[in-house]
């Protein structure tokens, strides 16, 4: 486990501190309050950075762009470290500047074509809008519940 820098900044401060943590070239970072995400997601993410080289990949679900899960490459640590040290501590916008600095696009990936390529798939069979389902509260886990078994509880 590496701990954050300075407590109380976000994740993005975790991201740096990791990057900073490791020689690794790539790191993936997903929340631990999204239990639904498949790994075949993460695995085809991180494969997919490691052939196209891009600073940053992540995925999007009905058109919108999802923070997390992000492989993230160590060369982006010194633009995502100056946004934090800016006081912008958004990581799309960070991953953002950093893919800016590195004169790269950011990877972005539609879930929805991945399934129907075959490359991505839910072992439960879950639409992939319920994979970014945030699990935070009690409720939040009836409700990842009710995915599985369709009764409320």
């Amino acid at each position: 486990m590496v701990e954050d820098a300075e407590a109380g900044l976000g994740p993005l401060s975790g991201i740096c501190a990791a990057l900073e943590s490791t020689d690794a070239r790539w790191s993936v970072f997903f929340p631990v309050d999204l239990p639904l995400l498949p790994a075949t997601l993460v695995a085809f993410l991180l494969n997919h950075a490691r052939i196209t080289g891009h600073a940053v990949t992540l995925s999007s679900v009905n058109g919108f762009a999802q923070s997390f899960p992000a492989v993230v490459d160590r060369a982006a640590l010194p633009a995502l470290r100056t946004a934090l040290e800016a006081g912008r501590g958004g990581c799309f916008a960070a991953f953002q500047a950093s893919c800016a600095a590195l004169n790269q696009s950011m990877a972005i990936l539609q879930v929805e074509s991945l399934i129907q390529a075959g490359q991505v798939a839910h072992p439960g069979r879950l639409i992939p809008a319920r994979w970014f389902l945030n699990v935070n509260q009690p409720r939040d886990l009836c409700r990842a519940e009710t995915c599985f078994t369709g009764r409320i509880a």
